[in-house]
């Protein structure tokens, strides 16, 4: 393409940027040019990783000192020798192993649930037509407004008259789908999702679950993906109402950390530990499927 062909071209505009040899490129070309950080984006990206990734650092030497050492001022800051003697003794004491595994059902059970339950609302909110859509809607937003602490004494008088005191579906079951999860799905649907494609699978005779499963759930992937991650990590995290139906006989992880915290004396090296302990799951969470996150909310960029 010589120069005279690319500056006849009537889409390119008079103060389009230039190529090596003065010519004025194209649209196209120019959006697929990578664009080139400056030394301050490095610079702010280190800083910001390094402030994400010091109480990480912190906890991990807290934890491989002895309890004389983190109290003292100034406090150490490389690690010490006794990372495995606090980490064996914290999930000794804290009967980490039973708790690892009811966190992993009641995050993942919430997590799953809450993904399917949002993802069927949010279609039904952004691409379904009925009588009372909004106001419906604007009942569900309003929820997130009240406090959840309002709701402690009747949900604990609720659970106790179905029998699941101490139990895990006491846990599980009032949180099974989210208002913030509902509005999330709604949201990204309504954008990313066109009314042609569902048109065309009424017109293909597909009825409203056909077309969930077939249409709605391949585009809603990259929402999903987010939403069960931050619903996991938040369920994982969740201490108030577990510690209060749940006892040491049959904790979570944030309920079972809270035996290191007992007696007169409290070992901060090893509660430390435990903290660290509770943390490496969701860590590795997000080395295995962070990668995989990160790209479908790309791919849904992309083609949004």
């Amino acid at each position: 393409m010589t120069t005279d062909t690319l500056q006849a071209r009537p889409d390119v505009p008079h103060d389009a940027p230039k190529g090596r040899r003065g010519l004025r490129l194209p649209a196209a070309i120019r959006a697929g040019r990578q664009h080139h950080a400056g030394p301050a984006t490095y610079v702010l990206l280190t800083v910001a990783a390094v402030l994400s990734l010091f109480p990480l650092y912190w906890t991990m030497v807290a934890a491989s000192s002895d309890n004389t050492r983190v109290t003292q001022t100034p406090p150490p800051f490389l690690p010490g020798p006794h990372l495995f003697e606090n980490l064996g003794k914290a999930w000794q004491d804290a009967a980490l192993g039973k708790a690892m595994v009811n966190s992993l059902v009641v995050a993942g059970t919430i997590a799953v649930s809450t993904v399917l339950f949002a993802t069927l609302a949010g279609f039904a909110f952004a691409k379904l037509r009925f009588k009372g859509r909004n106001i419906l809607l604007m009942l569900v937003i309003g929820t997130m407004m009240v406090p959840p602490q309002l709701a402690v004494v009747p949900l604990f008088m609720m659970m106790t008259e179905l029998g699941w005191g101490q139990k895990l579906p006491a846990v599980i079951f009032p949180t099974l789908v989210s208002a913030v999860g509902v509005f999330f799905m709604r949201q990204y649907l309504a954008d990313a999702l066109p009314d042609e494609l569902v048109e065309a699978g009424r017109v293909d005779g597909a009825h409203s679950l056909r077309i969930f499963w077939s249409i709605v759930l391949p585009v809603a992937r990259p929402a999903m993906a987010v939403l069960f991650m931050i619903t996991f990590v938040h369920a994982w995290n969740d201490f108030f109402w577990p510690f209060i139906v749940l006892d040491m006989t049959n904790p979570t992880v944030p309920v079972a950390l809270t035996q290191l915290s007992a007696g007169y004396v409290r070992d901060q090296s090893l509660i430390m530990a435990g903290a660290l302990l509770g943390t490496l799951p969701l860590l590795a969470m997000f080395i295995v499927f962070g990668r995989q996150i990160v790209g479908g909310i790309m791919q849904g960029a992309v083609k949004g």
